[in-house]
């Protein structure tokens, strides 16, 4: 089983994003997004626990840097290269225009993507 990421169908686009997504990978989800420098996600999560993220994410982050904020207090700053895990409650913010990989569980991560389309429904 595999797709080419740019094949992979779009969930979601706003200016300068691009965010695709497949579920039915041994019950995950990947993903393949485009975020530009600047993008800050906490907002999308505004009204979840803790106002965070809840799902797992694992990837890999082709281009670019994302500064990782976590519910502990914890921050990291994940660049081109990196493989990473992504733990429940995040937020992050986009410090360069990033592409990233990801697989994350399909019932937590349809819970959020609901979620985060339904607020940006109110911000337009």
């Amino acid at each position: 089983m595999k797709i080419n990421k740019e094949d992979i169908p779009v969930t979601m686009q706003a200016p300068g994003t691009i965010m695709r997504g497949l579920p039915g990978y041994g019950g995950m989800t990947v993903a393949f997004n485009q975020m530009p420098a600047g993008t800050d996600l906490a907002p999308l999560f505004q009204g979840l626990k803790n106002n965070s993220c809840q799902c797992p994410h694992w990837g890999y982050v082709l281009e670019g840097a994302v500064r990782m904020k976590y519910d502990d207090g914890s921050e990291e700053l994940l660049t081109t290269g990196d493989v990473f895990y992504m733990q429940p409650g995040h937020t992050a913010v986009v410090e360069q225009d990033t592409k990233l990989i990801d697989f994350s569980p399909e019932a937590e991560l349809k819970e959020v993507m609901n979620h985060i389309a339904k607020k940006m429904a109110e911000f337009s």
